[in-house]
Formats: C-alpha cells, sequence, structure tokens
C-alpha cells in the first residue's frame, strides 16, 4: 500500500522520521503524557532508539506499533503525526 513505511529513523526527543512507499516523508512524535499504557518502555531511550519497519509498519520490540494508515493520512494533511 502506499501508506506502508520504509524508512523509519529516531529523532531527539522522541521523535521520528518516516518515508512511506509513494516517498511521502514526514514526522512522527510523541508527548510525553502519551508514553503510559502499551507505550510506557518508549519512554526508555534506549529502547525507542530500536524502532524498526516491521511489514510496513513502524514498530519496537515486544510487539509495540503504530498504524501507518493514521500516521500516513497525519503526515500527509500536517508534515507532522503528534501522539499527545
Amino acid at each position: 500500500m502506499y501508506w506502508d513505511v520504509v524508512e523509519v529513523k529516531p529523532l531527539e526527543t522522541l521523535g521520528l522520521f518516516v518515508r512511506f512507499t509513494d516517498g511521502l516523508t514526514g514526522e512522527v512524535r510523541f508527548e510525553p503524557e502519551h508514553l503510559s499504557g502499551v507505550f510506557a518502555p518508549l519512554k526508555d531511550p534506549a529502547y525507542f532508539k530500536q524502532v524498526y519497519v516491521d511489514h510496513g509498519a513502524v514498530a519496537w520490540p515486544g510487539q509495540i506499533d503504530l498504524a501507518p494508515d493514521a500516521m500516513y493520512q497525519e503526515i500527509k494533511a500536517n508534515g507532522v503525526w503528534v501522539l499527545a
């Protein structure tokens, strides 16, 4: 799908650079208060940097992932997806 992520790189301060199949690029940012529940492990900077692409989705070890279709829509509209 055009919204499949093909590249992800961790940025400083809870951010990610992402590139999609169609070439669209943008940023994903987490607000610290969003890092609870299943996202709590992302508070650890070393763990956050273990981000990778898994079948077109942004993922971390331990089955944490982000929906690429929602990410694509926000980045296409705003250049950034802020998870707050």
